[in-house]
């Protein structure tokens, strides 16, 4: 499986998969794309932007309350605020391959703890079962974006 950095993607493929799972992940426009990848501990794509993952550590630059709620209880983390996978490469692993170099890389960069979140409201059972299957535990939940939606957020100890 060939990874390469999302920042060397077309941006208007990444941002057409992003915001076609825009429920499940938030809408981007240009500058926001451009805003994470700059920030991010790790912007990988799989294939011709069949799949990405973006993570942050605990340094970054973002004001999501996801990323900010596991900042007030965690001194140092990688942070997994968005990974999505083409339908039509669907099946193929690419999501799992994506996490575990991830970890790979959060651990030699020394870090102890991957964190997400999963929407609890609106559920996402396919996420829910996809995290537990990578060995990530429920740590908390809240109410975000004035209770329009609930999330349960996850941690994964390296």
């Amino acid at each position: 499986m060939e990874f390469s950095r999302l920042a060397d993607q077309p941006e208007e493929e990444v941002l057409a998969l992003n915001n076609a799972h825009a429920a499940e992940l938030s809408w981007l426009e240009p500058d926001d794309l451009r805003h994470l990848i700059a920030q991010a501990f790790y912007a990988e794509a799989v294939g011709e932007c069949d799949a990405f993952l973006i993570a942050f550590d605990q340094d970054a630059d973002y004001a999501s309350p996801n990323f900010q709620w596991f900042r007030a209880r965690y001194r140092r983390f990688v942070y997994v605020d968005r990974v999505v996978v083409s339908p039509a490469a669907r099946g193929r692993g690419l999501a799992r391959t994506l996490y575990h170099d991830l970890f790979d890389r959060a651990a030699v960069a020394g870090h102890t703890t991957v964190t997400c979140e999963v929407n609890a409201e609106p559920p996402n059972p396919a996420s829910d079962a996809f995290h537990a299957a990578l060995g990530f535990t429920v740590v908390g939940s809240a109410p975000i974006h004035d209770g329009r939606k609930t999330v349960r957020y996850f941690a994964r100890d390296l």
